[in-house]
Formats: structure tokens, C-alpha cells, sequence
């Protein structure tokens, strides 16, 4: 097979296990840089092009798009989309997954375990949301923030008024979660692939860290998942409609929550954890689906 990857950098641990597996089985993976593409929007001939070179004969494409270009992305992986290229996640579950509201929205609306979890638009508002999410403490969160940035625990009324405030005053929307206590500064990763959870692994804080991103300096551990964490992860990955992607929940009192489903989920923390070739289960993911023109007419439809 001929397969295409949009990504920034091909340097990346995760980027460059992608081209390994897939060369591994005998397939071509090219890197295109995602903001180096243009499309040619016209009817029944859609075309996408890297600096001057058109793009064709590709059987998939694998969007590892980042969380700052998400918009041009989108635009170029529906462009391929168009074409009749199999996209390993489609369009409009990636953009569920990046709108950290409308997932929650929709994980709630499918009966996903979640932080109790409010959102307005007044500062006037704090004391009542505070209420309503039974704090503090609480987490607030960026709606545009990754790996952890744009994340702030806010330990009294005070503060979480004054954080509050400045966000708003920024001009940016913020979540305000529910501080789950009991998890003790530490998540749990679980690795989709094709409706199936084939790796998990369970990340720590760093010393005086509530966050337990590997980025913010956490660490990573093998871990054996419950039944019901199980089933959460992947009903997750269908609520957002992704076929690829790393769920990331917390042990509460009141069972997993999930926090975020990741689109573009890094491989190096859970392959180096668990030993488990996760790059090569997603190449054998893509070589049992991506048959010609295999596009839902949910991503044709909607876009």
C-alpha cells in the first residue's frame, strides 16, 4: 500500500515508528508537512498538492495533525477524504475530539463516566458554577489547551474567582471540572485501535504535580485495566468516532471518568511502558480497511 502522513515534524519518536511498521510490511509511508499543502476545490476533480507536486495514488492517509493547525488540517485531511482516501481518523471525529466541550457534551449524551463539569460565559457566574461543580477544589481548562497547558487547580473560592476572571477577561473559554482527589495525581491512558483497547498504561505526576502528562515531566507504567474501564475507553473512541486514538481517564469514587480522547495520541510513553508494538497494530488496523474510496458518508455528508 501507498500511504500518505500529514505531520509537522518527521522526526518524532512516534512519526518515525509509523514509517518503520508500515515498511516493516512492505508498504510506502510518505511525511508531507500539513501547512506546505494546497487544495484545488473544484467539482468531481478534488486535488491536494505539496509545494508543487500533486498528491495521488495514495491508499490512506494518517492525520497527525497538531492541536494549533487544527483547522487548516481538517481542511486538507476532508480534501483527501474527497478524493476517496481512506483516513485513518476522519475529519469530524478528529474535530469532535478537539473541541473539548462538544466531546464532553457528547460523551455525557452516550452515558461516559465524566467530572461533574460546567461551562458559562459571565465571571459573574463563578460562585454558582462553583456550586454547581462542588468545589473548590476545582480544575479549570483552557477549551484550547494541550498536554497539559491552559490547566489550573484552584484550591479556594478566591482563586478560583481570580482565575476565573483573568481567563475570561483574556477573552478565552474555560472549562471548570470537578477535582477528582482520590486519583491522586495519576490517569490512566488507554490505547484504541479499531474498537479494541491494546495497550494502557498508567502515568504519574511529577513531585507536586496534579498533572500527569509525560510532557509536564510524569512518568509511565504497564497497567492492567478493569472491565469497566475497558468498556469506557472504547465507548469513548465511538462517541468521538475514531478508530485510532488514547483515552485518558481517572480512577474516582464513582468509577473511570474520562478527562480527554486524544486524535493524535503519541506512541513513545505507552510502546516504552508496555513493550506492545502499537505502531505496527495500527498499520495492521489500516491494511484491513483502507480499501478504495472507504469513507463513511458521515464525513462525505457532513464535512
Amino acid at each position: 500500500m501507498k500511504i500518505l502522513m500529514l505531520a509537522r515534524n518527521p522526526n518524532l519518536y512516534s512519526h518515525k515508528r509509523l514509517v518503520e511498521a508500515a515498511t516493516a510490511k512492505g508498504h510506502s509511508l510518505d511525511i508531507v508537512n500539513t501547512l506546505r499543502c494546497f487544495m484545488n476545490i473544484t467539482s468531481h476533480r478534488p486535488e491536494v498538492y505539496y509545494n508543487t507536486q500533486k498528491l495521488t495514488g495514495y491508499d490512506a492517509v494518517i492525520p497527525r495533525i497538531g492541536a494549533s493547525i487544527t483547522f487548516y488540517g481538517l481542511a486538507v485531511l476532508r480534501q483527501f477524504e474527497m478524493m476517496g482516501v481512506y483516513p485513518l481518523n476522519e475529519s469530524v471525529g478528529i474535530g469532535r475530539s478537539r473541541d473539548k466541550l462538544r466531546s464532553m457534551q457528547l460523551l455525557a449524551r452516550d452515558g461516559i463516566g465524566l467530572p461533574v463539569t460546567a461551562f458559562a460565559h459571565d465571571p459573574k457566574q463563578t460562585e454558582e458554577v462553583l456550586k454547581v461543580v462542588g468545589g473548590p477544589p476545582v480544575v479549570i481548562k483552557l477549551l484550547e489547551g494541550t498536554q497539559g497547558i491552559g490547566v489550573v487547580l484552584a484550591d479556594t473560592q478566591r482563586s478560583a474567582k481570580s482565575v476565573v476572571e483573568a481567563f475570561r477577561g483574556a477573552h478565552v473559554n474555560i472549562l471548570v471540572q470537578e477535582f477528582i482527589k482520590e486519583a491522586g495525581g495519576e490517569d490512566i491512558r488507554a490505547f484504541v485501535v479499531g474498537g479494541k483497547v491494546v495497550a494502557a498504561m498508567r502515568r504519574t505526576g511529577a513531585e507536586g504535580e496534579f498533572r500527569s502528562n509525560l510532557h509536564r515531566g510524569g512518568s509511565a507504567k504497564p497497567i492492567k485495566i478493569t472491565a469497566e474501564e475497558r468498556s469506557t475507553a472504547v465507548r469513548a473512541a465511538k462517541a468521538m468516532g475514531l478508530n485510532v486514538c488514547g483515552v485518558d481517564m481517572l480512577r474516582s469514587n464513582h468509577g473511570p471518568v474520562v478527562m480527554e480522547v486524544n486524535s493524535s495520541p503519541g506512541l513513545e510513553g505507552v510502546e516504552k511502558a508496555t513493550g506492545i508494538n502499537v505502531a505496527g497494530l495500527i498499520i495492521d488496523f489500516i491494511e484491513r480497511h483502507a480499501t478504495p474510496g472507504k469513507v463513511s458518508t458521515r464525513t462525505r455528508g457532513r464535512g
